[in-house]
């Protein structure tokens, strides 16, 4: 996989994964190898906190990859003029007290529907409908593995 590509990103790797075998033999082949970070308390982590300190870029959004890349040139949302930008993330109606309940027991880490449920007291299917309102509103996105997240700053206000 690493010789089809300019660079790798990995985004999860515990600390013995394949991730992390697929970013030595692209570092070894003269690629990029970048990695997000995350939650110092998170073991599915560790892998690309250790791919960073050893040199991998850190990356936390396109413009990161794009520029470990060497594209520059190429307009994406953090480029777009802040009016532009406010207008194409803004949300128009103020959350009801479920939802914003729901977000704060979100935080800033992705967690699962049955996490959601234990953390807010609110039944599955309620927690599914707010979920899927902050989602539309541009405030929650849904992750691989069935998890939620918060947008980013750069994509939500």
């Amino acid at each position: 996989m690493s010789g089809l590509a300019r660079g790798v990103l990995v985004v999860e790797a515990a600390a013995r994964s394949g991730s992390l075998i697929t970013a030595r033999l692209a570092g070894e082949q003269g690629r990029e190898v970048m990695a997000v970070p995350g939650s110092i308390h998170n073991p599915l982590a560790r892998g690309c906190h250790r791919l960073i300190s050893d040199g991998a870029a850190l990356v936390e959004s396109v413009d990161d990859v794009l520029a470990a890349l060497g594209i520059f040139g190429l307009a994406s949302t953090t480029n777009c003029t802040p009016d532009a930008r406010d207008r194409a993330n803004s949300f128009d109606g103020a959350l009801d007290s479920d939802a914003e309940m729901l977000l704060n027991a979100l935080g800033f880490e992705p967690a699962g529907l049955d996490r959601l449920v234990q953390r807010t007291g609110l039944a599955a299917h309620t927690v599914i409908s707010k979920l899927q309102l902050l989602e539309l509103a541009g405030r929650v996105e849904i992750l691989p593995g069935g998890r939620y997240g918060r947008t980013t700053a750069r994509q939500a206000r």
